[in-house]
């Protein structure tokens, strides 16, 4: 075992969702036969890395990957979002906002960064499961995101991969308008693994690529490198935890540095495909909401 792994919540059959740890073969080690309940209390321990290594050692039975279902590594924890971290953002959103554009800028050299809430975890979409365009706005698009795991302390523990479904249309509009545009029903994926073990300085040598189909072609592709986010990740956290209580942890993406030009929307059918090279894939079809 290296200096991180991926773990992840599944199904096998009907049965309850169960934890796993990804092998180096694509197998998936059974946790949950070695006593691990959950995920939120796996990450709760005071060196979650160190008790993945333990229960490695364990004899514990695999799976082949095709064989199962993976679920989003959300469990319990509430997923929030941090805004116009990316340069690239903040000249997308300020060039679509027809009121708001100067609070855009403003917010993206403020000392305090845009935090909002993004969806409660029985509402997050897993790998694989279709994610959601509003029926009632004409331009949306997916923001394809890092996203860190912490626990109840506020230490992040892990990462994963965030994609914060959006209406351009509707932000566009009015900036008091934001949860409309993005919180709604199946506007929030994440998955498909979760990796525990690296630093932020190990993170941010990661890229980020969102490719979109239809049709069985490739209509758009963007590239971006996670150290392109100009704030710390513990200065963002840090601020999600202020005056705020989280006992099962929370899930934070951490804004988007691809944005679709303005001539593009997402359609019925689309396939989402976003790529974070340290992590794994999650793809996702679109449908409309």
């Amino acid at each position: 075992m290296g200096k991180q792994v991926k773990i992840c919540r599944f199904l096998i059959s009907s049965q309850e969702p169960r934890i796993g740890l990804l092998s180096s073969e694509n197998q998936v080690f059974d946790l949950s036969g070695a006593g691990v309940k959950n995920l939120t209390s796996l990450l709760e321990a005071e060196n979650p890395f160190g008790e993945i290594k333990k229960l490695y050692r364990k004899n514990i039975t695999l799976f082949p990957l095709d064989k199962i279902q993976l679920l989003s590594p959300v469990e319990r924890q509430e997923v929030w979002a941090a805004g116009v971290t990316y340069l690239r953002s903040k000249v997308a959103r300020m060039e679509e906002s027809n009121f708001s554009a100067n609070a855009y800028d403003l917010v993206y050299n403020a000392k305090r960064p845009e935090i909002f809430f993004k969806s409660l975890p029985e509402k997050v979409v897993g790998p694989g499961e279709p994610v959601g365009i509003r029926s009632d706005s004409n331009w949306n698009v997916p923001e394809p995101e890092l996203a860190l795991v912490t626990n109840s302390k506020g230490n992040i523990v892990g990462y994963t991969i965030g994609n914060d479904m959006s209406s351009r249309h509707i932000e566009g509009e009015n900036l008091l308008y934001l949860p409309q545009a993005k919180i709604y029903h199946r506007s929030c994926a994440i998955g498909p693994w979760m990796v525990v073990g690296p630093t932020e300085k190990a993170a941010r040598t990661w890229t980020l690529t969102l490719q979109i189909h239809r049709g069985g072609k490739k209509i758009f592709e963007g590239q971006t490198a996670v150290n392109q986010i100009k704030r710390r990740f513990e200065e963002m956290v840090s601020y999600l935890y202020r005056c705020q209580v989280f006992p099962n942890g929370a899930v934070l993406l951490t804004g988007t540095g691809i944005v679709p030009g303005d001539d593009f929307s997402l359609q019925p059918n689309d396939r989402v495909r976003i790529e974070v090279n340290g992590i794994g894939i999650l793809e996702n079809n679109v449908i409309k909401v």
